[in-house]
């Protein structure tokens, strides 16, 4: 049985939302717990939605990159730049995620 994209997302936004319930459902400490545990869920989805569609980005430009060294093997150096550039993604998600933990 085949997933439908949005109901992937929409099923880990309410599995995030469920888990912050859960922590915050404590009286006396829900507002400071409630922050720390929403700070470290998006901190948490940053980096992994970065890493995914950077796993994505990467899958693509290296198939592509292959399917055009398997014609002529020159291209090989013009094609690695394109990958660091779909793996700054990930870089640019951990970074996110490092500001929003410290800050």
């Amino acid at each position: 049985m085949k997933m439908n994209r949005k109901f992937l997302i929409a099923a880990v936004v309410l599995m995030c939302c469920a888990v912050a319930g859960v922590f915050a459902a404590d009286g006396e400490t829900a507002a400071a717990s409630s922050t720390s545990v929403a700070k470290y869920i998006a901190a948490g989805l940053a980096v992994g939605l970065a890493c995914i569609a950077g796993g994505m980005a990467v899958g693509k430009i290296g198939a592509a990159a292959m399917g055009a060294m398997s014609e002529n093997a020159e291209l090989s150096g013009k094609a690695l730049p394109f990958v660091g550039l779909a793996e700054g993604i990930c870089l640019w998600g951990f970074l996110v995620a490092l500001l929003i933990i410290i800050l």
